[in-house]
């Protein structure tokens, strides 16, 4: 970022911190969705900050967080890779008041009009 390189942020993280094989992250670089991406490249520390050890696959970093008590709701999308739905079911796991949904037919690219009941059942319950 220093170097003001925000395309190869962007590829860094999602090769190492998502561990996105290479094969699919060349050709994001040529889609619309990259200068998203990168106008928000400068954020990725921030990520890096609070996420910490917990992106490293071990649920056992996420144990931390056993004593938020705080009713959760965590959501992933039934058409998510397994490595993303078992990072959920890891979390919901860990936290004492998670309730856990999949949005059938999901990514992690939600639509909106699929989210928003979730949410506004969640927040009015």
């Amino acid at each position: 970022m220093a170097e003001g390189r925000r395309g190869d942020a962007v590829e860094l993280f999602l090769a190492a911190a998502v561990d996105m094989p290479a094969e699919y992250v060349t050709p994001m670089r040529e889609s619309p969705i990259w200068l998203v991406f990168e106008a928000v490249a400068h954020t990725l520390p921030y990520d890096a900050a609070v996420m910490g050890d917990t992106m490293s696959g071990d649920p056992s970093t996420l144990k931390k967080w056993a004593s938020v008590t705080t009713p959760t709701i965590v959501i992933d999308g039934g058409a998510s890779p397994a490595w993303a739905r078992n990072a959920v079911q890891a979390l919901a796991d860990i936290l004492p008041n998670a309730r856990r949904r999949t949005l059938n037919g999901q990514t992690h690219d939600v639509a909106p009009e699929v989210l928003a009941p979730v949410l506004a059942e969640f927040f009015t319950r």
